[in-house]
């Protein structure tokens, strides 16, 4: 199978800082300081004010706030269903659903 180069439109910077700005609105929401989700979450409240400034956080510090947000069913969803472009690479995926490691 050939390799397929699709265009992002997306770069990491921009992904991260609406990460964060989403982080933030439901916080917001919510009406929680930075403080009370850190207790909610055990993660550091610095850890929470870098990301919400910085854009800067770990996948386990960040799946640990949007638990304690709420959003466990969101998380498990991330890449659950394979993305496709043509009819061929969904047979393709379809194929390989059992591999258990790569080429």
């Amino acid at each position: 199978m050939h390799k397929k180069y699709v265009f992002d439109p997306y770069p990491l910077q921009t992904t991260m800082q609406r990460l964060a700005e989403n982080l933030k609105t439901r916080r917001l929401e919510k009406k929680l300081s930075t403080k009370s989700l850190a207790e909610m979450s055990g993660v550091p409240a610095s850890s929470i004010q870098r990301f919400e400034l910085k854009h800067s956080i770990s996948l386990e510090s960040y799946v640990k706030l949007a638990k304690a947000l709420g959003y466990s069913e969101e998380i498990m969803q991330l890449l659950a269903e394979p993305k496709y472009d043509t009819m061929e690479e969904l047979l393709e995926i379809n194929k390989n659903r059992t591999r258990k490691r790569g080429v």
